[in-house]
């Protein structure tokens, strides 16, 4: 074959690639119209199946409205990053919704009408650090009816829960009536008529709290069936239910129904001030018949009490004592993967209880607060008539275990009456000692077992009483609470996400996109170290310079004079010298440290701009002295 022939061949070679790559990307663009790869690590852009779901029964439009200060954050690399986030996983919630959802990206530039929108919407505008101008980073949306729900605000800190957050607000549009929160007490939480004092009582803090957010339904304690407009039941210190009860409970959870349940080894809120017989029992609570059947173990014969978290009260004469039985859990003991604790900073409980679960259940016990390993438990008779509770530190010795204080229980579960409802009799008297009748024929509508259970567990009822969460103090008539711990809001948290569909409640946290350089991570806790142990070996020899200072002026004859003998003189000399010195340490390490990012930057800079073009034009050369290779093998 000529050179002639060669390139002619080559040319039509060159063109026929040309025509084969049109036709493919025509070809791409109509059969995979639609299709879409995630190839982030965490595949932060694929939406889950809950919130496809989700996103899929939307009968009605809504429309979002991102408002983000473009300009206003040119400047701030990180926040635009995020911002980009927040867009894109809008626009894919659009995509997933067929149409349903519309995105609207809005610029609120300083005096605009935008602006104005932003504010009407209640957005907040933040000052960011030197920034002249506040910025706008919120979400606003609009149902077909007009109702409004927003983000004011969209904090980076919470990218872990963008997912959710999003859509949260959509089925909050799409579903805008209250949830129904059917509320199930044996403890005095609502407003009424205290019979001793003869006065009225005022609601617990979290009760006045959750009435402005839900629909809150009082059920009586002998409720024999719970309505079907009510989505979640919130059991508070149920006592001794009867076998009706206790049955409505089971069959409304195993229908999937949602319950925040608060129980209780030592009930102190209980506690009766006006009878001395009574005025230090305490009194216990739990749902026996109903953990047993889901495999839940609830200690009522011990108190979990931790040194570490222990809170201070007033003792003798007014000084404070720690009280290992009241805990005050900080955000290390939360957990930071569950929305309903994600965002909270501390916890009180008093006298609480522990959860656990047995081998053979079926179901999943997902820790939401948990003591700290400086923990053990004690039995309950310690609480009683308990004068100084610095004497439960007696003795005490922490077992290394940490106790799960509160839980999600999720997955399988089976129903504590396999055999159907209770008989006349049982639901008359559960604790009739004679023998048991025939249990009653199985109703066409009783249920034995579910896969998909939710339920909210906490070991304490004092949690909810005003004393460990919130201050109230009247202002010209008015009553003002003031929170100084997250328990209410935990409540309202756990309300709120259990009253969400399950597709809303499946969500869980996702991964953070932003991707730290771990490298220089270490080298910087390496450093920190040297730095905090050349720092303390200065303050060790500042000591111990001051108190050689000390003993030569005591040691000294000339009844103290203030002069420096020639001693001090050379001794203090001699500190500095070393004080020189060991700064001088300090500021090396320093030095190293910059040293080794700058050195690590180096390398990275080498390998992406001159390594791997390198590598990859040594590769063309070599399929280039290949390919002439084969040819001049040919001819």
């Amino acid at each position: 074959m000529t050179t002639q022939q060669q390139r002619r061949v080559g040319l039509i070679s060159l063109g026929l690639i040309a025509l084969i790559f049109v036709a493919a990307i025509m070809a791409s663009n109509t059969l995979l119209r639609g299709m879409r790869i995630d190839l982030t690590e965490n595949n932060l852009y694929t939406i889950s199946d809950g919130t496809r779901e989700l996103l899929g029964s939307i009968n009605e439009p809504i429309n979002l409205y991102l408002f983000f200060s473009d300009e206003e954050t040119r400047d701030l690399p990180y926040l635009r990053g995020y911002a980009n986030r927040v867009r894109e996983t809008l626009e894919e919630f659009a995509r997933v919704s067929n149409g349903s959802i519309v995105v609207h990206n809005i610029d609120p530039a300083p005096f605009s009408e935008d602006e104005d929108r932003a504010a009407q919407f209640g957005l907040e505008s933040v000052n960011l650090g030197s920034l002249t101008r506040s910025i706008y980073f919120g979400l606003a949306g609009t149902n077909s009816v007009g109702d409004q729900d927003t983000i004011p605000f969209l904090q980076p800190e919470k990218e872990t829960f963008l997912e959710y957050d999003l859509a949260k607000i959509v089925y909050n549009l799409a579903n805008p009536d209250k949830p129904v929160i059917g509320l199930l007490s044996g403890a005095s939480m609502s407003a009424g008529f205290d019979p001793q004092t003869q006065q009225m009582t005022e609601p617990w803090a979290i009760t006045t709290q959750a009435q402005q957010l839900f629909e809150i339904r009082e059920l009586a304690q002998d409720v024999a069936a719970i309505d079907g407009d009510i989505g979640v039941l919130w059991i508070v210190h149920p006592g001794a239910l009867g076998e009706q009860a206790l049955y409505a409970i089971d069959q409304f959870i195993l229908r999937g129904g949602r319950a925040l349940i608060f129980v209780d080894p030592f009930a102190e809120i209980e506690m009766s001030t006006s009878d001395p017989a009574t005025m230090a029992a305490g009194s216990p609570s739990t749902l026996a018949p109903l953990f047993e059947a889901w495999g839940i173990e609830f200690d009522l014969e011990n108190v979990v009490a931790d040194d570490r978290y222990a809170l201070q009260i007033g003792g003798g004469f007014g000084a404070p004592v720690r009280h290992i039985g009241l805990i005050g859990l900080d955000n290390a003991a939360l957990n930071p993967d569950d929305i309903v604790t994600a965002d909270l900073g501390s916890i009180n409980l008093g006298t609480a209880g522990h959860f656990s679960i047995s081998e053979e259940s079926d179901a999943t016990l997902v820790p939401l607060l948990t003591s700290s390993a400086a923990s053990s438990t004690m039995p309950t008779i310690q609480f009683q008539f308990l004068s100084d509770p610095a004497a439960l530190l007696d003795g005490f010795v922490a077992t290394d275990e940490s106790y799960v204080l509160a839980a999600r229980l999720e997955g399988a579960i089976s129903s504590a009456f396999p055999d159907g409802p209770p008989s006349a009799e049982q639901a008359a008297d559960a604790s009739d000692a004679v023998a048991p009748t025939a249990p009653a024929p199985m109703s066409a509508g009783h249920l034995t077992s579910t896969d998909s259970a939710n339920v909210i567990l906490v070991g304490d009822v004092d949690f909810l009483s005003d004393r460990l969460w919130v201050q109230r103090q009247n202002f010209f008539g008015q009553q003002l609470a003031t929170a100084f711990a997250n328990n209410g809001d935990f409540v309202i948290n756990a309300l709120d996400n259990l009253s969400g569909n399950a597709a809303l409640i499946g969500i869980r946290a996702r991964a953070s996109y932003s991707r730290p350089f771990t490298r220089v991570d270490d080298l910087r806790r390496v450093a920190e170290a040297e730095f905090r142990a050349t720092e303390q070996r200065l303050q060790a020899e500042l000591a111990e310079t001051e108190q050689r200072l000390a003993e030569l002026q005591a040691a000294r004859s000339d009844g103290g004079s203030l002069l420096m003998s020639e001693e001090q003189q050379a001794e203090i000399e001699r500190f500095l010298d070393q004080q020189i010195r060991i700064r001088q340490e300090l500021r090396s390490v320093q030095r190293n440290l910059d040293l080794s990012i700058e050195q690590l930057g180096t390398r990275l800079k080498i390998i992406n701009i001159g390594l791997v073009p390198l590598l990859l034009t040594i590769v063309a050369l070599g399929f280039v002295v290949f390919r002439r290779r084969e040819t001049k093998a040919a001819s």
